[in-house]
Parts: structure tokens; sequence; C-alpha cells
């Protein structure tokens, strides 16, 4: 059968201050009083039924993240007592699926993506399932065909078509120079790597087990005693004990295995401020206002985002990214933004775990 794996355990620190480790970025009501992991249920439904849909997120999490999918069963809620990154996520997944469905087809996406049109979705999504059911050793990635030369995305080199829309990965290729981004999108040969995938669940384990034989080892041993009754420290030690790594780096990268399927949609990583002001129209002074209330004077190219009905002015200031919160207010240059996920470092040292 098929199966739908959320990941949604991503600290999102560079969405500051309004996530927090309480809240993270996946849970922010900023997209119409939506959070991006209701979106991302919603471009599921229709795909794969809730019986057959899964969330891995901080165990810590699991409170929130059931309550913006109380349709989704709690036996299909897994919680990671602290995260170990994307390999780790899916290969403790992979176990659990397996366990109900020896024969299961495993879909991976995350939680803090913005795709639209859902219906070009759909089609992309159809197409990797059969490509994985087709191909039952491959494992398959969803390739974005790049707008522009986004020098913070990694890329993905089509090679030979296998029909229908699937070809083989010729390449994977790490965070590009402006000048080789431009070349990249010149060649119409690349894509933007998604960091979502399909594949039988058998066969990422056999791949862990095969390239991150550590990891594979202890998921298994791990994964045999879950769910953790309550209390039960050792296997949350023993979970914080796995190596780090991401399932890019530690398999996709290295598999000869890799297919990969076009993605014809606007897709959107929701990892900075700047990245979340796309999904809204700017005013002729290009100013993005994801706020209740803001009002912008004089100004020009601000991001201004508040849950509450807290009053913001931007008065004769340009460039700017204003984020209020209840406890605390972020002012910055957009060229600073990226800068956000080393300062908190920088919080700690100075207030402790206060605004963390």
């Amino acid at each position: 059968m098929r199966h739908a794996v959320i990941l949604a355990g991503g600290a999102g620190t560079r969405l500051w201050p309004l996530s927090r480790r309480a809240r993270p970025k996946q849970l922010l009501r900023l997209f119409d009083g939506q959070s991006p992991l209701e979106l991302t249920c919603q471009r599921l439904h229709g795909l794969f039924s809730p019986e057959n849909t899964w969330i891995v997120t901080l165990a810590a999490h699991r409170a929130p993240v059931a309550a913006a999918a109380p349709w989704l069963p709690r036996e299909n809620l897994i919680g990671e007592p602290v995260g170990r990154d994307t390999a780790n996520a899916i290969g403790l997944a992979a176990h659990l699926l397996l366990r109900r469905d020896p024969d299961a087809t495993m879909a991976v996406f995350t939680a803090d993506h913005l795709i639209r049109p859902p219906d070009r979705f759909a089609a992309a999504v159809l197409t990797a399932l059969e490509a994985a059911e087709r191909f039952p050793e491959s494992l398959v990635t969803f390739g974005v065909r790049p707008r522009s030369p986004h020098t913070g995305y990694g890329y993905v080199r089509r090679g030979e078509e296998l029909g229908g829309g699937v070809y083989r990965v010729a390449q994977f290729r790490e965070k590009p120079s402006r000048e080789v981004a431009e070349e990249y999108v010149r060649s119409g040969e690349y894509y933007w790597n998604s960091g979502m995938f399909v594949w039988r669940a058998a066969t990422i384990l056999a791949e862990i087990e095969r390239l991150l034989p550590e990891n594979a080892r202890r998921l298994a041993e791990l994964a045999a005693l879950w769910p953790p009754p309550p209390g039960h420290s050792d296997l949350a030690q023993q979970y914080a004990a796995l190596p780090r790594i991401s399932i890019d780096y530690g398999v996709m990268e290295k598999t000869p295995h890799a297919l990969v399927v076009e993605m014809d949609c606007e897709w959107l990583d929701l990892g900075s401020w700047l990245a979340v002001a796309q999904t809204r129209p700017a005013d002729a002074a290009g100013n993005v206002a994801l706020a209740p209330r803001a009002l912008v004077v004089d100004g020009h190219n601000n991001v201004i985002v508040a849950e509450s009905d807290h009053l913001l002015v931007v008065l004769g200031a340009h460039d700017l990214v204003v984020v209020h919160s209840d406890d605390a207010t972020l002012i910055c240059h957009r060229d600073q933004v990226e800068r956000l996920k080393d300062l908190a470092a920088q919080r700690q040292a100075a207030f402790g775990d206060q605004f963390e």
C-alpha cells in the first residue's frame, strides 16, 4: 500500500522570534490562519488515506501537532525524543510502516514548504509512486524546475530518461555560487532539490543498512521497542546517541539507484522571513505585511510580520525585516536575515533559554 510520511521536526531558528522550541515554524499560523503543517496535510488529502498518513515530530510537539491534524490516528504520530536529522527520522518511520505493511511504498514530504497548484503537485506524486513501484530498487526524488539561479538550494542534474517523466539522477550538487547557479539554469539539465522522496520502505532501509550501517543497526533495535513507554529514559538516550546525518548526504548523494521526477509547481522552502514574504503580494513600494495591523510610511522593501493585533509602524525606513511576538521583537536589514540561525548562541549567552 501507499503511505505518506510528513517530517515535522524542524527547529525554524531563522524564523525567530515567532518560531520557538515550543512552537516551531511548521505550526505558525501565518498563511490565512493556517500553518505550513496544515497546508501540507491538505495537499495530501485524496492521495493518501488518514490511516496511511504518518507524521514524525519531536515528542515535545506531539500535542500541538495532534491538534493541527485531529484526523490522524494517534498511533501514526511518531514522536522522536530528540531530533537526529532526516536519515534517522525516515529510517524509524520505515521500520514502523513495515511492521504494519510489509509491502509499503513510502512517500516522504516536509511540513515547511509552500507548493501550488495542488493538481500539479498531485500529478508529480502519482508519477513518483508509480516509478518507485515500477523500479522497486530505486530511490525517487522530486526536482523543481528552477525559476531563478537560487544559491540557497541544492541542485539535481537530470540524466537518462526512463519514460513517463522519470529520469536517472546524474549528479547531486550542493548550494552553488551565483555564477554556477546561472549556468545550471541555462543548461536546462538541473532541478532544485526539493527534499521530498518516494521509495519502497524496504528499499530505503536496505540502502541505509548499506551506506549507514551503524545507524541501521541502532534504528532496528530502537524500532523493535517502539513506541517507548512513558518515562523510558534509556530509549531516549539510545535515540539521542544515533549518529546525526541527513538522508541527502548519507544516502541520496551516494546511492546508484536515484531517480528524479519533475515537480512542475511553484515551490518555496519557508526557511526564512524573506521566503515567507514571497507568499504575499507586495504593495507599490515593495513592502510586504503579514500582520493584522501594519503601516509603512515613506518606506520601501520592508517585511513586517506579527500574529497579534499589535500595531507596527515603519516610518522612513527601507529594506528592514520587522517581526513582533508577545515577548520579543526582531528588527534587521534584509541582507542580514541568514544570520538569525547563528543568533541563538548570543541570545542564550545573554538571556539563557528565556527566548528560545
